[in-house]
């Protein structure tokens, strides 16, 4: 039975190690998705910047068009004014030039205000810019430092897999059936020492009787708590 009961500690160091690892592999992959997004979503910020700031251009191109077309419109009135004949056509055509005046004053105030707002931006792309080629190369390094990482835990896994495989073939078929079961419903750990008759799987005390029967190791035995599998251990795990 102790050479049985050895097994199943192998099994469940082989376990236990390769669900740590495939947990570091989780870790991983979470820290890789959220660079990921996390660059993504720097990019996204900028597009959005660059497309706020053409938008603006087009605007300030609009704006400078209508100030243009006003001028031209401004020029031919002045010069209709000269031919003028009356005086209610004459001061008509004054209002009109005034109208037009007030008109570009106005554009031109918006188109202040677009150069403004096309000043900021492109201050925040340029630094964006800069933040961007920092930010890229701490994603790269890390991606390669996680990249490195998974390729070294994948194998160890491959080779705990194998392992477990070649000590699960040592234990007898029914053995192996408990172990998986109580494995199963003690959240993946079957298998626990005792010292000084205490079980540290949950830190109960086993009763005395057992931890005697325990110590001679020729039949299996359960912790009356927790339901694992229990061996006697002489020394601190």
């Amino acid at each position: 039975m102790k050479e049985h009961i050895d097994n199943l500690v192998k099994l469940q160091g082989i376990e236990t190690e390769s669900n740590k690892i495939r947990s570091i592999l989780s870790n991983d992959t979470q820290r890789l998705n959220s660079l990921s997004c996390r660059f993504n979503e720097f990019e996204q910020t900028t597009k959005d910047e660059e497309l706020r700031l053409n938008e603006l251009k087009k605007s300030y191109g609009l704006y400078q068009s209508d100030v243009e077309t006003n001028i031209s419109r401004l020029k031919k009135s002045q010069e209709k004014l000269a031919s003028i004949k009356t005086n209610k056509e004459y001061q008509s055509l004054l209002k009109e030039i005034e109208d037009v005046k007030i008109m570009n004053s106005q554009i031109e105030d918006q188109m202040l205000e677009c150069l403004e707002q096309m000043d900021d931006i492109e201050r925040v792309l340029a630094d964006r810019n800069n933040e961007y080629e920092k930010l890229s190369k701490q994603l790269n390094k890390e991606k390669q430092t996680i990249d490195h990482e998974t390729e070294k835990n994948n194998k160890r896994v491959a080779e705990l897999d194998t392992e477990w495989k070649k000590f699960s073939d040592k234990i007898d078929p029914q053995l192996l059936k408990t172990y998986l079961m109580v494995r199963d419903k003690a959240g993946g750990i079957a298998v626990v020492s005792v010292k000084d008759a205490v079980c540290r799987g949950c830190n109960i005390n086993i009763p005395p009787q057992m931890y005697n029967d325990l110590q001679r190791c020729d039949s299996l035995k359960f912790c009356p708590n927790c339901q694992r599998i229990i061996y006697y251990w002489k020394d601190t795990d």
